[in-house]
Order: structure tokens, then sequence, then C-alpha cells
């Protein structure tokens, strides 16, 4: 155990952030996410859902907000779609929990979120069962 680790971060989680370098991305998955065809590495975080890790990511996680147009990404509602992601809403008090200013946040067509996903450093694979609570992060410096 280690001080001001959040306890849902498992070892390989943080392991996992550590490595990452600047301009690297990851997604946190939703459980509907294609997590194992989709991901390079595929780290499991069945029993949590989006919101509560990624409050615990972001903070030991740096957002590109210097260099990145748009460091947090969301998968953008499919055309004819009538579901409103409520859970963004959540996302969004994280991101000013964490920032005075809201980093900007960019929609992503599904099938180009599916892209980034594939060249993602890592892939989350939550429990969450929200549809469209898939986040992409880009990570910045310290």
């Amino acid at each position: 155990m280690l001080n001001k680790i959040p306890k849902i971060l498992s070892p390989d989680l943080v392991k996992t952030l550590m490595e990452m370098g600047h301009g690297d991305t990851i997604v946190i998955a939703d459980g509907n996410f294609p997590s194992e065809t989709c991901g390079k590495r595929v780290i499991r975080a069945d029993g949590h859902g989006v919101p509560e890790l990624l409050d615990a990511i972001l903070e030991l996680f740096p957002l590109d907000v210097k260099y990145s147009e748009a460091p947090f990404g969301l998968m953008k509602v499919v055309s004819g779609d009538t579901i409103i992601p409520v859970i963004w809403d959540k996302y969004k008090d994280i991101l000013d929990k964490h920032y005075s200013i809201r980093p900007n946040i960019e929609n992503i067509e599904r099938f180009e979120f599916y892209k980034c996903a594939k060249e993602a450093y890592a892939v989350i694979a939550t429990g969450e069962k929200a549809v469209y609570a898939n986040v992409l992060l880009t990570k910045g410096v310290v």
C-alpha cells in the first residue's frame, strides 16, 4: 500500500499510468465496449464504473491541456439514436473538480473512437452500464 493513491486503482493500472508518456492515450471503457478487440493492453476493472475510475485517475494523471486541442474525448452519440448520455454531466463535474478551467472535450464518431482505442496505450474495461460512457484521455506533462 502507498499513501495518496486512490484504492480503486489497481497496481496494474497505476503501473500503466506510470509507463505512459506525454501524448499517449488511454480509454476508460463502459461494459459494452469491445475492449479486448480494440485494446493492445486491457486492464480489467469490471466491478467499477467509469466516473469513479475517472475521478481517481485524474488524481494522478495530468491531461494534456497545453499541447492537445482536446485532451478529453467522448464517443459521439450515433446519428438517429435518441439516447441522451446523462453520464457526461458527471464527467464535466469531475473535470471541474480537478481543473480550474475545464479542458476541451471532443466528441468522437463511434468508429473513429474504436480506431483511437486501437492506437491507445491501454483500454480499461469497466462494468459501467451507462451507454456512451467511454472516455479517451490524452496524457500531459507533470
